[in-house]
């Protein structure tokens, strides 16, 4: 059986601890770090992500018309958001406390997300400009959960530089922003709303 496949250990039973009044906050394996800290930052930004993309999801249930195709999305997304706590938790917890029983992102996870962002895509135009949010209001969403990605991948990738991070983190968070973009796109054109494309000189203006 697959780590993944396992229950997690948790028992929450009571909301606050008080713990945080002094600005400060522990790791998964009990180490006291203050709320600034680039590490608590770091996955403290995945947390916002995957908030987000639980918008995505509820936006998409009320403004998609076709039951069948936004069940294909809903899917992705839903083990999506589970991905990311996965990931989330390797980024709370500090590599000699890294268990092989923990949950976490492997490469299998950004091999299939890759095929979704090409199997996605294959239906779409062929981009000669850049993409404006708007169109409908999943797309901006979707453009709202792919900016925090992208945030999260910074934040990350700082973390990286001063302290050890499994580099498939920052390689799943790369890919699922390119996945976000690519449905953030595909969402527009399944329920035929147009796509804003960026003109560099609005004739408006002149």
């Amino acid at each position: 059986m697959e780590n993944r496949k396992k229950s997690p250990r948790i028992t929450i039973n009571k909301v606050y601890t008080r713990t945080g009044d002094r600005g400060n906050t522990k790791l998964v394996g009990g180490q006291v770090r203050k709320k600034s800290d680039i590490r608590v930052n770091a996955y403290g930004t995945v947390d916002e992500l995957i908030s987000l993309i639980g918008g995505c999801i509820e936006i998409m249930e009320k403004e998609h018309s076709s039951v069948q195709l936004r069940t294909v999305l809903r899917t992705s997304l839903i083990r999506v958001q589970h991905e990311l706590f996965n990931l989330g938790t390797t980024v709370a917890t500090l590599p000699e406390d890294i268990d092989p029983g923990m949950p976490h992102i492997n490469p299998r996870d950004i091999i299939r997300l890759e095929k979704e962002i090409d199997d996605f895509n294959e239906s779409l135009p062929t981009l000669h400009s850049f993409v404006l949010p708007g169109g409908s209001e999943a797309n901006v969403w979707f453009h709202l959960a792919r900016t925090v990605c992208r945030r999260a991948e910074r934040s990350c990738v700082t973390l990286m530089l001063k302290e050890s991070l499994d580099e498939l983190v920052i390689q799943y968070l790369n890919r699922l922003s390119d996945a976000l973009f690519v449905w953030s796109r595909w969402i527009n054109q399944s329920m035929n709303y147009p796509e804003r494309h960026w003109e560099p000189f609005d004739k408006s203006t002149d």
